[in-house]
């Protein structure tokens, strides 16, 4: 039996974790666990860190921040693939720092197109696993 990798999104907004489980679903080999609340997905990804492929994370959010949640989460599992979303703009040095040093692998800009997040999702999945 092939191997399920974990998928988590992150957003305090339960319509859009919905939404991305949803047309996540479809794809063959992945396991879509959705957070509302950032400190659950964290503990989430702290018991599970060695069968995360990716991470999908809200910038803004209640409580911690997206830039700060991935940050915590590639000190657990440097190889795991981070995508950050928002509906706003980015202007924001501690986000490039990240993007530069691979600390945020990809972002994405809400609203979003389905397709297009699936096409991210394939692609950072499909890293992981080369480097995996």
């Amino acid at each position: 039996m092939a191997r399920k990798w974990l998928v988590a999104i992150i957003d305090d907004e339960s319509d859009i974790v919905n939404l991305f489980r949803d047309a996540l679903s479809k794809i063959n080999g992945l396991s879509i666990f959705t957070f509302t609340d950032p400190m659950v997905a964290l503990e989430h990804f702290k018991i599970n860190k060695g069968a995360y492929a990716l991470v999908i994370s809200d910038l803004r959010m209640p409580g911690i921040n997206g830039t700060d949640l991935v940050y915590k989460i590639k000190k657990e599992n440097p190889l795991v693939r981070t995508l950050l979303m928002t509906a706003f703009e980015v202007d924001d040095k501690v986000f490039e720092e990240y993007v530069k040093n691979d600390i945020i692998d990809g972002f994405i800009q809400k609203p979003v197109k389905l397709r297009d997040l699936l096409s991210e999702v394939l692609k950072q999945v499909n890293i992981y696993k080369r480097i995996k």
